[in-house]
């Protein structure tokens, strides 16, 4: 059984940083990229990042280029987003999920197979 455990998410003020984790079990995970999105109060849920399996190759949507950093760790099963110099539009609940093919990296939702039940991220002002 799959199971995604995020993990790291808080209270925090305006420039602020955080790193969320993502623990991954029941999978072989270097054979799947991964993903992490967010859905904010009353919004749909959206794209933040996403990294191949490998880790070589990386995807972020517009909002967070240079401020949030996702990479991975294959020998800890885990990914993680370093979110830096935080606003208060970051503010959301957090998800990570996985993709079963390794190879690049996909911004659908659709797309993913697998989502952990999220964690809360709140930057005040």
């Amino acid at each position: 059984q799959v199971q995604l455990v995020e993990s790291g998410g808080g209270l925090v003020q305006t420039g602020d940083s955080l790193r969320l984790s993502c623990a991954a079990s029941g999978l072989t995970f270097t054979l799947y990229a991964m993903g992490w999105f967010r859905q904010a109060p009353g919004k749909e849920r959206e794209f933040v990042a996403a990294i191949s399996g490998s880790g070589r190759s990386t995807y972020y949507t517009d909002s967070v280029k240079g401020r949030f950093t996702i990479s991975r760790d294959n020998a800890k099963n885990t990914v993680y987003l370093q979110m830096n110099s935080l606003k208060p539009e970051d503010t959301a609940v957090y998800y990570c999920a996985a993709d079963r093919r390794a190879f690049g990296t996909r911004f659908q939702q659709d797309e993913y197979d697998f989502w952990g039940q999220g964690t809360q991220v709140t930057v005040s002002s």
